[in-house]
């Protein structure tokens, strides 16, 4: 596989010492370390994200039963889970705690203000209020974004490129993420040079995404975005059986959409901002302030696509586009 690398945010050095890591610290000198996921324990791209983040400490010194003890609650995107979940790690005392997306994000912000929390995959952090701006979040809470909004124009001109016959597109949004909108008006923005029409499908649970789709997929010659979000993660099988069964091309926002039968993904490689959200657990472990933290941007992308899936949809894909991608499936 071969992975292009774009720099588009540089860590920079913190200062500043951060009061709740001194009076938390473990006595044991065993320092604690919460992991709160929006994910199934059961999913294995949530595995590996973890997987990504524990690597990344223990390459930073940090083995689990020596110095640094992890506590771990998967939630699956059930909003009850992760409100109790949320209050249970609090009353465990880590002096940080790993948050691995918005929903989760959400719930821990409403039961601490004080413990320091390093987010990844967090579209919009500025706009969902949880950091005062990227340079300076202010407060107890930074971390890495999943996506900039220049990508959804990306998603659209690939999936052009595959399926051209597609004349009409629906962005597959996530209700309960109102971070999506700054990513619909981008695509809105753009959709005049393609001369198409344009709407966007949301949903809250599997039912909802499949019924929003399947009136869709009533016209012919359509097309999907699948957005970056919590629930189109959890419910990623459904909408791709959905897409499947009706013959609509789609683009997925990682690569592990195309690996489990999706046409086609552009994005950012999620284990690859898990193990640098490392890198900032150990800076505020060893007393950094998140407040002076800045929000860091994603620094790796990849395009994939899935010639078995495109042949089952009667796709030809470029042979120019295949040159460019980092996997292709045959």
């Amino acid at each position: 596989m071969r992975r292009r690398e774009f720099l588009k945010g540089v860590s920079v050095p913190v200062a500043g010492t951060w009061p709740f890591v001194a009076r938390a610290q473990q006595g044991d000198g065993v320092r604690r370390v919460a992991i709160f996921m929006d994910l199934s324990e059961r999913d294995r791209e949530g595995q590996a994200r973890v997987a990504a983040f524990r690597k990344g400490l223990q390459d930073l010194g940090w083995t689990e039963g020596r110095n640094v003890k992890f506590d771990i609650r998967w939630t699956g995107g059930d909003p009850g889970l992760m409100r109790r979940y949320a209050a249970e790690l609090v009353g465990l005392a880590p002096e940080v705690i790993m948050n691995g997306g918005l929903p989760t994000l959400v719930a821990m912000q409403q039961e601490t203000r004080k413990i320091p929390i390093v987010f990844v995959q967090v579209l919009d952090p500025v706009g969902a209020g949880f950091v005062e701006s990227l340079a300076h979040p202010g407060g107890n809470i930074t971390g890495f974004v999943s996506f900039e909004y220049s990508m959804a124009s990306k998603w659209l001109e690939t999936l052009k490129l595959v399926a051209p016959q597609v004349v009409r597109v629906a962005a597959i949004r996530d209700l309960a993420s109102p971070s999506e909108m700054g990513m619909l008006g981008v695509i809105q923005a753009v959709m005049p040079a393609f001369a198409m029409p344009f709407i966007a499908i949301g949903g809250r649970d599997a039912a909802e995404f499949e019924r929003g789709i399947e009136g869709f997929a009533r016209e012919a010659n359509g097309g999907l975005i699948i957005l970056p979000s919590p629930n189109t993660l959890v419910h990623r099988r459904a909408i791709m059986a959905v897409a499947a069964r009706h013959r609509l091309p789609a683009i997925y926002p990682y690569a592990f959409f195309a690996r489990e039968g999706g046409l086609l993904s552009y994005g950012i490689v999620p284990s690859d901002n898990f193990r640098r959200a490392a890198g900032y657990v150990d800076s505020i472990l060893k007393g950094a302030n998140p407040a002076e933290m800045p929000v860091q941007v994603p620094t790796k992308f990849e395009l994939v696509v899935n010639l078995k899936t495109a042949k089952e949809l009667g796709l030809s894909v470029p042979t120019a586009l295949l040159a460019r991608a980092d996997e292709v499936i045959e």
